[in-house]
This record gives structure tokens, sequence and C-alpha cells, in this order.
């Protein structure tokens, strides 16, 4: 079975594709807007706009870092909070908080034309660090998931893939596709 993933970061296509070995994943390059709001609702947007342009069954991702001291901020804003703060400071964000514990939450949207969305969740629970390692996405190096001595930026891919937000959601999503 053929999947779109519409997308422009080829670096989730390639986890995803590391993830759903049996399922032939297409990336539909497309850059979809910032949309402002709770992740929930953006990824059900998002997957709106995707399948109303490429008028196949489609699916989006979202990711979000939550600060559980900061009420789940920077959370679906992240990535602008590392454009425009840079990942040390991003981490001193939470300089006076004892509460360094954070989130990582990953959502899919699937969306077949002329039906609603449907929403699929995988969250893991973490720490949030000084910036450790290496990265292709912005936070790996600030966030070490609980039970784990590394941050994601010093995993290998296979380490990160076996315990991760989007590992959680890519399986939950593709047991969503062999029910339907």
């Amino acid at each position: 079975m053929k999947l779109y993933f519409v997308t422009s970061n080829p670096n989730k296509v390639r986890e995803a594709r590391l993830i759903i070995r049996d399922y032939d994943i297409e990336q539909y390059d497309m850059e979809l807007p910032e949309l402002q709001g709770e992740q929930e609702e953006i990824v059900r947007q998002k997957a709106k706009m995707a399948v109303e342009t490429i008028k196949k069954p489609c699916f989006v991702e979202d990711t979000a870092l939550c600060f559980n001291a900061l009420n789940g901020l920077p959370g679906e804003y992240i990535k602008h909070f590392i454009e425009k703060l840079g990942l040390k400071n991003v981490y001193k964000l939470l300089d006076g908080f004892e509460d360094k514990s954070a989130k990582a939450v990953a959502m899919i949207g699937y969306c077949e034309p002329g039906k609603e969305p449907v929403i699929i969740r995988g969250e893991i629970n973490g720490t949030i660090v000084m910036p450790r390692g290496e990265s292709n996405f912005g936070w790996d190096p600030i966030f070490q998931p609980d039970g784990k001595d590394k941050t994601y930026g010093e995993m290998t891919e296979e380490e990160k893939n076996s315990k991760s937000h989007r590992e959680m959601v890519v399986i939950k999503f593709k047991e969503f596709l062999k029910k339907r």
C-alpha cells in the first residue's frame, strides 16, 4: 500500500520508513503553514489542507516538546523557540525551576478525500538537559528520555527509533491502517 506523507522534512520521512517497512511511503514535498492553536487542532487542520491539495489519502505529522514546569510550553512552538533563542537558551528557560521534566509528543493526522482526519498520538516522558549530541531534528540534543542516559541527539537512529515519540505514533498509525 502506498502512503503519502505530506511534509517538507525528508528526515521525518526517513524515520517513518525505518519504522513502517511494509508500506511504500512517498513524500509529497509541501510546506504546510505553521498554524497556531492546540496541537491536535493544528494536526487536524494540516491533514485537511494536505488532502484537499493532493486529493489522495495522506498523512501529516507534528511534534511538540512540552516542559511540565511551563505548563506545556513551548509545545508545538518548539521550532520557533529554537530558531529565536537557540538550544542552550531554550534549556535555560527552566533555570528558575526545579522541575526539568518534559513530554515529547508526536501526532499523525491521516485523512482521505471527503472524510474527517483521524488523529493518532504518541508521547514519551523525559528530562530537558544541557544540549548534548547532534541531530537532524532541532531539539534532540536537549531531550533525554526517561530510563536512558543519552539524549536523542546522542543516540544512533536505531536507538532513537526504539524509544521515541515518533516511533510510538507511527506504530499506532500502522496498527490503525491494518484495521481499516
